[in-house]
Formats: C-alpha cells, sequence, structure tokens
C-alpha cells in the first residue's frame, strides 16, 4: 500500500479511530480496513499454515519450530472460526482441523510419568513434541498454558454450534478436555493457601510459585471457578488478588491502574473474555473494569515511550511497545556513551526492563483498548519498518532500532544497518493476540461467542463479577 494512503500526522491518525464504546465498536477508514484486512489474513496464515494438520499442534515459533505451545495451540483454535467469518478458509475445513485437535488432546496419554505423556491430572505440558506430542525434554505442567489452550477450546465449543455430526463432537470433546482438568489438585502446596501454582514437574513436584498479583493469570482461575467437575472454591479467586494494591498507582502520567509491566498480562485474558462493563468487588471499590484498566496500561505505554528516558532510538508517539518477545541476545554493549544491556527472549517492561526491543504484538494486542493509539502504532510500524518486519505472517515478532552496531553480531535474528536488530522468528503466543484482539475491536466475534458459554459465565459469577452483559446472559 502506498505511504501517502496512509494518515499523515500524528493527530489526525488519533483522531481517525474512535475508542470503542462499552456497548460498540471502533470505526477505521477504507484504507486502514483494507491493512488490517491484509495483516489479519497474513496473521491466520501463520497458524492455518504451520500447525500439524494430524494432530493441530502448533509450534512455539517458526520458521525454528523447534516445539509444539499448548498456549499456541489455544491461538490457532480461536484463529479457526476467526478465519471462517473472514471467509480465509471453509468452515468444512476449519471444522476438521479443530477436530483432529481435540481428538489428539483427548486421546493423548495422561500420567506422573516423566517422559511418553502428553499431561497429568487433565493439564498439559507447556511444550510438546510436535510430531509425537508427548513432553518435551523436562518442561513444566503449565497452568497458565493448559487455560490458554482450554479458552481456545471453549470458543470452538460454542461457535461450532451446529447438528452437523462432527460440530457436535467439537463440544463434546471440549467439555471432556475441560472436566478432566483437576484444578482442586492445582492448589498446592499444602500451606499456601488456595491459590493455584503455576506449575509441576515429575522432577521436582510443584513449583515455588502460585499466581498472586495482578497478572495474566484471571483466565486460569476464572476457569478454575467454572469448571463443571473440579471447581475451586471463590476464596481462590480471593487469594489471586491480595496483592493487587502493591502495583495500583500512577504510570507513566496515565489514570491509576493495577500496573503489570509487559503488556501481554494485560491482553491474554481479553482474548476471550468481555471485561467491559462487568465488575468484581475489587473493581467496584476501584469504579472501574479491567476492560478500562487495560486501557489505562496500553496509554501508559506509550506515555513512557514518548518520555524515553532511556533515549532508544525510534521511540515516539507512534513506535512503541513493550511485552514480552525475542531480543538479540545477551549482550552489554555501548550505546550514548554508557554500557547498556541488551537482552535475548526476555518480559521487557517500562524501567530497566526496558532494552530498546520493540514488540508489535504489544500495541496490537491492546488495539482493541486503545485503537486511537494502538492503529496509528501499526500503521507507523508498517510505514517506517514494514520492509523488513512486515512478512509472509504478518509481523515479525520483534525488533531493535537501537541495535545497530557494526562490531557486534546478534544472538539471532540479524542487524540489517541503519535500522537496527531485526528478528528472525514469528512467535505463537504473540500472534495470537494480535489476530484475536484486531478481531474483537473490529467485529466483537470472539467475545460475542464466549458471553454465550455457560461455563465462562459461571467463573464470572463465582469470582463475584455483576453488571453489564452478565446480567443478561
Amino acid at each position: 500500500m502506498d505511504r501517502r494512503a496512509f494518515l499523515g500526522s500524528s493527530a489526525a491518525a488519533v483522531s481517525a479511530f474512535a475508542l470503542a464504546p462499552a456497548g460498540g465498536l471502533a470505526q477505521a477508514s477504507p484504507p486502514i480496513d483494507a491493512f488490517f484486512d491484509d495483516l489479519q489474513a497474513r496473521t491466520f496464515r501463520f497458524f492455518w499454515e504451520t500447525t500439524n494438520p494430524a494432530n493441530g499442534l502448533a509450534p512455539d515459533r517458526w520458521p525454528s519450530a523447534p516445539f509444539a505451545s499448548i498456549a499456541a495451540v489455544g491461538f490457532a483454535l480461536t484463529a479457526y472460526p476467526i478465519g471462517v467469518e473472514r471467509g480465509w478458509v471453509a468452515r468444512a475445513l476449519a471444522r476438521a482441523r479443530v477436530l483432529a485437535t481435540l481428538r489428539f488432546f483427548e486421546g493423548a496419554p495422561q500420567g506422573a510419568e516423566r517422559r511418553g505423556v502428553a499431561g497429568y491430572k487433565g493439564f498439559f505440558y507447556h511444550f510438546l513434541d510436535i510430531e509425537s506430542g508427548r513432553r518435551f525434554k523436562a518442561i513444566e505442567l503449565s497452568t497458565i498454558d493448559t487455560a490458554l489452550l482450554l479458552a481456545g477450546m471453549l470458543f470452538c465449543q460454542s461457535y461450532f454450534d451446529g447438528p452437523d455430526p462432527e460440530e457436535v463432537e467439537i463440544r463434546r470433546l471440549a467439555e471432556t478436555i475441560y472436566g478432566r482438568v483437576d484444578w482442586r489438585w492445582a492448589q498446592r502446596p499444602a500451606g499456601r493457601g488456595p491459590a493455584i501454582n503455576m506449575g509441576w514437574t515429575p522432577e521436582g513436584g510443584f513449583l515455588s510459585y502460585s499466581w498472586r498479583g495482578y497478572n495474566e493469570a484471571m483466565i486460569v482461575y476464572l476457569l478454575a471457578l467454572g469448571s463443571p467437575t473440579h471447581p475451586v472454591e471463590p476464596d481462590a479467586w480471593i487469594a489471586y488478588q491480595r496483592d493487587f494494591d502493591r502495583t495500583w498507582g500512577l504510570n507513566h502520567g496515565s489514570l491509576p491502574h493495577l500496573g503489570f509491566g509487559p503488556l501481554f498480562g494485560h491482553q491474554y485474558s481479553h482474548v476471550w473474555i468481555d471485561f467491559r462493563g462487568i465488575r468484581d468487588a475489587y473493581m467496584r471499590r476501584r469504579d472501574l473494569d479491567y476492560f478500562e484498566n487495560s486501557r489505562r496500561a496500553t496509554h501508559a505505554q506509550r506515555a513512557y515511550a514518548i518520555e524515553n528516558p532511556w533515549r532508544w532510538k525510534g521511540y515516539d508517539e507512534n513506535i512503541w511497545g513493550l511485552t514480552a518477545c525475542d531480543g538479540p541476545g545477551k549482550i552489554r554493549h555501548r550505546y550514548l556513551g554508557e554500557i547498556r544491556r541488551f537482552h535475548g527472549y526476555a518480559a521487557r517492561a517500562p524501567g530497566p526492563r526496558d532494552d530498546g526491543t520493540i514488540a508489535p504484538t504489544a500495541a496490537l494486542g491492546s488495539i482493541a483498548f486503545a485503537p486511537e493509539i494502538c492503529a496509528p502504532a501499526a500503521v507507523a510500524m508498517k510505514r517506517d519498518y514494514g520492509e523488513h518486519i512486515l512478512g509472509r505472517y504478518g509481523f515479525i515478532d520483534a525488533f531493535n532500532p537501537s541495535f545497530d552496531f557494526d562490531d557486534v553480531r546478534p544472538r539471532i535474528g540479524r542487524r540489517v544497518p541503519g535500522v537496527g536488530w531485526i528478528g528472525s522468528d514469528y512467535l505463537g503466543i504473540d500472534q495470537g493476540p494480535v489476530l484475536g484482539m484486531l478481531e474483537n475491536w473490529r467485529s466483537g466475534l470472539i467475545w460475542r461467542i464466549m458471553r454465550g458459554n455457560p461455563h465462562i459465565q459461571r467463573g464470572l459469577r463465582r469470582a463475584g463479577f455483576t453488571g453489564g452483559w452478565l446480567e443478561s446472559a
């Protein structure tokens, strides 16, 4: 697309995108719609073309593709109905892919053995061999990644609602797989209260940490509360929120909100759950909802980029976005007269964890919260860096304009002189929020479908949510 087709000044860019209200969606101009049509189609192809069609396992990253990520599978399952609605894939083909995925997970062996299984107690290992579907090396059983997988399954359960035998089987398999998860078992080790542990290994037992404090784990607790077979009690939600006040406050000129540095923590649960207008007890006390909280966090990141306290190259009102992503590697190098630390894959955030690496998924995964700043960011990244970062499957995972040194090689990716470091992979857990939140902004599809899922409704109600769409669900 010709650069002139995009909005010129930043002021015009911001004014061209309306904030999505509680009951409606933002609208964009036809040229911008064409850009996002193309970007969504490319991102959808990542999941459709790189996933193993025999078992539905999606790679953690591509083209490296060293193993499958169960969280990426959850995002892939969410992508297929979007592809149907957008006309990129026939419903029958999407249905067949979903069914292959669910059949694999329903039949994948579970057990406490160290090898030869895919999970235990209904949970699944974070990474699986993409061909055999068995545990990858000594990776942990992951509660958050299992929750993201299940969220994609429940979305398909509600979307494929027809009488076709395959759609009936999709609904049955999703119910079976979700129902096997023993959430109460994950409230370990004993003596640490009702919070849900982050994971487990057969070698060492439960991990040292449980999910406490504001982060991406809302989806874990809501699915655990909504379980039809092994539900946790509402006191688990209270335990999760116990440290919320520690991160409440002002961040980089934004309105007060619950802070979590990398933007993925403000995005993941929102891909599937429409938090607009519904509140639990904590948010009623704060007089806002979690959607508004994520909107404020998104604006805070942009304000930080404009402030740019570390003086990184490229940061401005439209080029910004810090989250978990790839980077040039664990390298120390002089920048603007001082030694700076660069990182490989890391959870980047405003402050010391900022090494100048920008992830397109940070802004695009927040576009449903704040399209008035996120859509112009996507346009600017395409305009200024698109030749290097926009490819067959959409935006590459990350880039760093400051890492433009001719005397050191990045550990991964490549350096383009005069441009900086360019990542080499697409990551499934970053592609997923791009595709899903673009669709929620543009049509509300995922939110609309998931509002009708009884498990989601039950989980929200048991967590104390009231108001908005939940009252009439």
